[in-house]
C-alpha cells in the first residue's frame, strides 16, 4: 500500500478537507508538514461541520495518529484553543491522539504584532496576508533566532532566544511606529503555555519511521496550493512555505520515497483570496453567481475570494512542479446551469502565446488569458456517485481538462458530504 500526499494545485481552497478526511478514514496517521493556522479545512461529517486550522483532518476520526510536522508553523494558544473547540464537539483530542514535532518553530504573538504592522504600512502594496504572524515566524526560522517547541523546556536557551527575537523584531516595530514587545511579558506567557503544550511534543521524524516500519499507512496533509509555493507560486503575493509535495518529506522527517502518490486537488473554476496576479479573474455576474453558488469565503479569514474559470496552464505547471500524479476535481455542481463555460489553454504576453506562467511579476499581472469555450449543462450535478448519473457536457469539460493538464481525474467530488465522491483510482493501492 502507498503513503499518499495530498496538495492544492492552484490558490488553496480546493477542497482538501473533504478529500483529506474520505481518505484520512482509510489512514493510520495523518501528517500536516507545513504551513500555519492561516490555512483551513472544512469537514462535514454525518451533517456536523468541523472547521480546523491548524488540526490535522485525522482529529475528527477515532483511533488514528494526527502529526504536526516541523515544517509547520505552530501558535501554541491557537492550537489549544483549537483542541478546546473541537472538544466542545464532542472530539476529545490527548497526547496520544496528536503530536507535534519537538523541532517545530513556535508563532508567538510578537509576529502577529510585526505582521499586522508591516502590512499596514505598505499602504496600497499589501501581499494580503493573515496578520496571524506565519511569514515572521519562518523569516525566524530561517534567520536562525526561532524558539521552537523544545526550547519551551530549557529556561536558559528560552531567554538567551527572547533577547534575540526582541533586539531583532522591536528595532523593526519602532522603526514602524509601532508598541513594542515587553520582555518580562512575553517570557511570562510562554512560561505559562509551556506545560499545556509540552506533552504533546515528541520526536515526529522517529515515530514516523516507526509507523512506516509496521506498514501503517500514512496521509500527508497539505495547506494552501501551489500557485501560493514561496518558490513556485505567484511571488511575492504567496505564503512563506513550499506547499508542493516535495515539502512533505521534509515538513515532516521522511525521506522522499516515503510520499507516495500524490494527489492534486482541484476545483472545477478557480478561485484565490487576497491580492497577486490572477490571469482568468471574472469582474461580472458569472463571478458573482460562482462566488455565491461555491459559497467562496475563507474558513479562517471569512475573506471573500476572487473567482474565474478554470486555469489550465496552472494547474499543468502545478502537476509537473509538485510530481501531481492525479487529481481529485472538487465542487463540478457550482457549474451547473451556467450556459457557456470556458477553460484558459494558454496566455498571450508581448504578441506570443506561451503556455506556461512566468516568474517576472509584472509578466504574472500582464498576461492574457486565450479561451477555449464550452456548452455548459442544465441538469443538477450535485450528489452524483457514478459517471452515469453526470450529463454527457460534464463529462466533456472533465475530459477536455484532464487533456490540457496532462494528468487524470481519479477523483470528482460532488457535494461537500464525503460520499458524494466518484472514484476512479484509490491512490492508497500506488
Amino acid at each position: 500500500m502507498a503513503n499518499v500526499a495530498v496538495v492544492g494545485s492552484q490558490w488553496g481552497d480546493e477542497g482538501k478537507g473533504k478529500i483529506v478526511d474520505w481518505l484520512s478514514s482509510r489512514a493510520d496517521v495523518i501528517v500536516r508538514f507545513q504551513g500555519g493556522h492561516n490555512a483551513g479545512h472544512t469537514l462535514v461529517i454525518n451533517g456536523v461541520t468541523y472547521k480546523l486550522s491548524l488540526l490535522p483532518s485525522g482529529v475528527v476520526r477515532p483511533g488514528k495518529l494526527s502529526v504536526i510536522g516541523n515544517g509547520v508553523v505552530v501558535d501554541p494558544w491557537a492550537l489549544l484553543r483549537e483542541i478546546e473547540n473541537i472538544a466542545a464537539q464532542g472530539v476529545q483530542i490527548t497526547p496520544e491522539s496528536l503530536i507535534v514535532a519537538e523541532n517545530a518553530t513556535l508563532i508567538l504573538p510578537l509576529h502577529s504584532a510585526v505582521d499586522k504592522a508591516r502590512e499596514e504600512a505598505r499602504g496600497a502594496g499589501k501581499i494580503g496576508t493573515t496578520g496571524r504572524g506565519i511569514g515572521p515566524a519562518y523569516e525566524d526560522k530561517v534567520a536562525r533566532r526561532a524558539i521552537r517547541l523544545c526550547d519551551l523546556a530549557d529556561e536558559a536557551v528560552l531567554e538567551h532566544k527572547v533577547d534575540q527575537l526582541l533586539f531583532h523584531h522591536n528595532a523593526l516595530l519602532r522603526g514602524l511606529n509601532a508598541p513594542e514587545i515587553d520582555r518580562a511579558e512575553l517570557l511570562a506567557q510562554l512560561r505559562e503555555i509551556a506545560p499545556r503544550i509540552l506533552p504533546y511534543s515528541a520526536v515526529v521524524w522517529q515515530r514516523l519511521e516507526e509507523a512506516r516500519a509496521q506498514g501503517k499507512r500514512i496521509l500527508f496533509e497539505g495547506a494552501q496550493g501551489a500557485m501560493l509555493d514561496v518558490d513556485h507560486g505567484t511571488y511575492p503575493f504567496v505564503t512563506s512555505s513550499n506547499t508542493v509535495s516535495g515539502n512533505a518529506a521534509a515538513g515532516s522527517g521522511m525521506g522522499p520515497g516515503a510520499v507516495g502518490h500524490v494527489l492534486g486537488i482541484t476545483k472545477a473554476y478557480t478561485t484565490r483570496v487576497g491580492s497577486g496576479p490572477f490571469p482568468t479573474e471574472l469582474f461580472d455576474d458569472i463571478g458573482e453567481l460562482i462566488g455565491a453558488k461555491g459559497k467562496e469565503f475563507g474558513v479562517v479569514t471569512g475573506r471573500k475570494r476572487r473567482c474565474g474559470w478554470f486555469d489550465a496552464v496552472l494547474v499543468r505547471q502545478a502537476v509537473k512542479v509538485g510530481g501531481i500524479d492525479g487529481i481529485a476535481l472538487t465542487k463540478l455542481d457550482v457549474l451547473d446551469g451556467i450556459e457557456e463555460l470556458k477553460v484558459c489553454t494558454g496566455y498571450r504576453y508581448k504578441g506570443e502565446v506561451i503556455h506556461h506562467l512566468p516568474a517576472g511579476q509584472t509578466a504574472q499581472a500582464e498576461v492574457e488569458p486565450i479561451y477555449e469555450t464550452f456548452q455548459g449543462w442544465t441538469e443538477s450535478t450535485y450528489g452524483a456517485r457514478s459517471w452515469a448519473d453526470l450529463p454527457a457536457t460534464a463529462i466533456k469539460y472533465i475530459r477536455r481538462i484532464e487533456e490540457l493538464i496532462e494528468a487524470p481525474v481519479t477523483l470528482l467530488s460532488t457535494s461537500p458530504e464525503r460520499d458524494d465522491t466518484i472514484l476512479m483510482r484509490d491512490p492508497f493501492q500506488g
